[in-house]
């Protein structure tokens, strides 16, 4: 079945509408279930409009094509852990990049062998092929460093930045060659580049800066997107390509906001690599030692506190410890203690990683609240419970001027009480920088696996506690 063109567009329109009210309902827990679907039917009308437009004349390698990619989709999808999600994501974005260079390059050869190449495809065509490049080459390194592959320390060498511009201008004035000569040279020589710019941006980008980058490599797989849009000349593709990437950059700039750091800062600063410097605050505290303490010790004193805090991090989510948690909360409210959860803009390793996971175990969105909303509620919290945070409760970010995370905002949990701070073991953060909250007096650590650690104290509850 063949619809014509002015049938296509009004079905194109109907989806793009149905993707905008799927980002406004991704704005928010209580709503996010419903622009999940949304944009999945958006997603299917568009394709469906697509199959049957008149540029389509066999479905055969289509068919074979989607077939292969639905199975494998789906058996990745069933089989990722919420722990791996932030890398995942990252391997999605790559896929998204190197399809804009493939169909750039596919369209290249078949428009040169019909004689119909022209200035402005040209430009489209590079276009797509250096952002498509760089989004690719980006996320494989992004992949690498939140799998564990590779080093999340960043790689900085003498004339990094110099050679950063030289290469990306050298991409630019390849591909203006490109356009005006058609040159093949002019058009592997900037492929290339690119390929290799893409890497050399990701790779002094430290890990306490991945959930930025991830947001950042999002807006660059839209951009992808929307100039393989107008290569193809699909109207869709370039609405799509333009709300992916203005969504990941704004969300970039918000979370940069988060970290009163300039997007700038993030991208050329080389943050995370736990370089010692001169003595600070942290490494004054660091002689006193720290205290440690039990699960016993924790259940007795979550037993008779008035309001319980719960900071979630990076830990919880290799743990898998959400669900138990999800029960240590209800055992505490059937004692009449409040419990709400504390989510800072960059816990994890992607934007949304904490809520992802609290959602995942039915934790209700009223108990979870952000950064701003929870932070004047500690000085009057009893306990502070931090599964598996780290950098975002630092109080060296306020306090400490020696710190490379010194002005970034963070969950104030120092103001609480009595705080337990569930580890494996004495590591820093994933920005590299030691935990200045690990010495205060009222702080107390609790090491092992945090899954097993609050099992153990949910035993302890259902036990009676003390």
């Amino acid at each position: 079945m063949e619809i014509s063109v002015n049938t296509q567009g009004l079905v194109y329109l109907v989806s793009a509408i149905l993707f905008i009210l799927a980002l406004k309902g991704l704005t928010h827990p209580s709503s996010a279930r419903r622009g999940n679907y949304l944009g999945m039917i958006g997603m299917a009308i568009a394709i469906a409009a697509t199959l049957m437009g008149k540029e389509v004349s066999s479905y055969g390698l289509i068919i074979i094509a989607m077939a292969i990619g639905a199975v494998i989709g789906s058996i990745v999808a069933a089989r990722v852990q919420m722990a791996a999600m932030p890398q995942l994501v990252a391997a999605l974005h790559s896929f998204v990049g190197m399809a804009a260079v493939l169909v750039a390059l596919g369209t290249y050869i078949n428009h040169a062998a019909a004689g119909e190449l022209n200035p402005v495809l040209m430009g489209e065509l590079s276009a797509g092929i250096i952002i498509g490049a760089i989004t690719f080459s980006g996320s494989v390194v992004a992949f690498a460093k939140l799998q564990g592959l590779v080093s999340g320390a960043p790689v900085i060498f003498k004339g990094q930045h110099a050679l950063n511009a030289l290469m990306a201008l050298a991409a630019i004035g390849f591909g203006i060659h490109f356009g005006m000569t058609e040159s093949l040279v002019s058009l592997i020589l900037m492929t290339l580049i690119a390929f290799v710019l893409g890497f050399t941006l990701i790779i002094p980008i430290g890990g306490a800066d991945m959930p930025v980058i991830i947001s950042m490599l999002n807006s660059y797989s839209g951009w992808a997107a929307a100039a393989t849009g107008f290569t193809l000349s699909n109207n869709l593709l370039i609405i799509v390509g333009a709300l992916v990437g203005f969504s990941g950059a704004i969300l970039s700039f918000i979370m940069c906001k988060a970290m009163n750091r300039s997007i700038f800062n993030v991208v050329f600063g080389g943050f995370g690599s736990g370089d010692g410097g001169e003595i600070s605050a942290t490494g004054v505290a660091a002689q006193k030692g720290v205290k440690s303490a039990s699960v016993e010790d924790v259940v007795y004193w979550m037993e008779d506190a008035g309001s319980v805090i719960i900071v979630p991090g990076y830990g919880m989510a290799v743990a898998q410890a959400q669900h138990a948690v999800k029960e240590l909360m209800e055992l505490l409210q059937e004692r009449n203690v409040d419990v709400k959860f504390a989510i800072h803009p960059v816990a994890g390793r992607m934007p949304g990683h904490m809520n992802v996971l609290l959602a995942e175990a039915d934790i209700p969105y009223d108990n979870v609240l952000e950064m701003d909303e929870i932070n004047p509620e500690f000085p009057n919290c009893d306990v502070a419970l931090i599964v598996g945070a780290n950098d975002v409760v630092n109080p060296a970010a306020k306090t400490d001027k020696t710190s490379p995370i010194y002005g970034m905002p963070i969950i104030e949990a120092a103001k609480a009480r009595q705080i337990y701070f569930l580890k494996r073991s004495m590591r820093p953060g994933y920005s590299g920088v030691d935990n200045l909250l690990f010495y205060q007096d009222n702080t107390s650590l609790v090491f092992g696996d945090a899954k097993d650690t609050i099992e153990g104290m949910v035993s302890a509850l259902k036990g009676g506690g003390h």
